[in-house]
């Protein structure tokens, strides 16, 4: 059996831009995850609510942006005149809400019973304080979901930033290991002059595989502790009483 080394991984964590780009993940993943969350669960909650009458058309123009989209050119052209080129924002804002996971999250609190909304009405709670504390533990498990999808859509987020970010400190992950794999681009991690053409080509190699594992490995570790509301939430609606 051959010897087991973390060389790759060394190599990987010795570069200065792995770091940052993983820093830049995580804070990626974390705001746009909470801001994506909690605007969809707003959202969500207000077209849920029976009796207003504005709904139906709102639900509408919803859907309609799934099948019809402004394209590229306007979306580029949108987020430049908003001033948020090669900024942080850029990869937040523009995308903070997904209409699939809106129209899911709608859903889920259509099948709260209106009983709960009103008892919490009669005991005067406000319609802020009954979304939060009354409506949202009941769907605990869609939201887990959601949380998921939104996490799982950052982590692996690449292309908005490869048009709006020009500053490689503020690069994703994603961005880094797209430039590594594509572009072969390893030379600046693997400063071993000193050893034979082979063995540098083996280590170009091995640094491309540890960087996979690292940009892999974080979401792999979070998704058991939410496996349990994943399935719980697929499985909503598939039982009628």
């Amino acid at each position: 059996m051959g010897e087991i080394s973390l060389k790759g991984y060394e190599l990987v964590f010795q570069d200065p831009n792995i770091i940052s780009g993983f820093l830049n993940t995580l804070l990626y993943v974390g705001v746009g995850t909470a801001l994506g969350l909690v605007l969809t669960i707003m959202g969500a909650y207000v077209l849920s609510r029976k009796g207003l009458y504005w709904n139906s058309l709102v639900m509408k123009l919803i859907v309609f942006t799934m099948y019809f989209q402004g394209g590229l050119i306007p979306f580029f052209i949108m987020v430049k005149n908003m001033g948020l080129m090669d900024s942080r924002l850029a990869i937040i804002l523009p995308t903070a809400v997904n209409t699939w996971n809106l129209i899911v999250m709608r859903t889920a609190f259509a099948t709260v019973p209106d009983s709960l909304i009103e008892s919490a009405k009669l005991d005067g709670a406000s319609e802020w304080r009954t979304m939060w504390v009354i409506a949202v533990p009941v769907i605990q498990a869609t939201v887990a979901v959601i949380a998921l999808f939104y996490a799982v859509g950052r982590w692996n987020e690449w292309f908005n930033p490869s048009l709006f970010l020009t500053s490689k400190d503020k690069w994703p992950l994603q961005l880094l290991l797209r430039e590594i794999l594509l572009k072969n681009s390893t030379q600046a991690m693997t400063q071993l002059g000193s050893v034979g053409q082979s063995q540098q080509e083996m280590y170009r190699l091995l640094v491309k595989y540890c960087t996979i594992m690292v940009a892999t490995v974080p979401i792999l570790v979070v998704y058991p502790f939410l496996q349990r509301y994943f399935i719980h939430g697929v499985m909503i609606g598939s039982i009628k009483e």
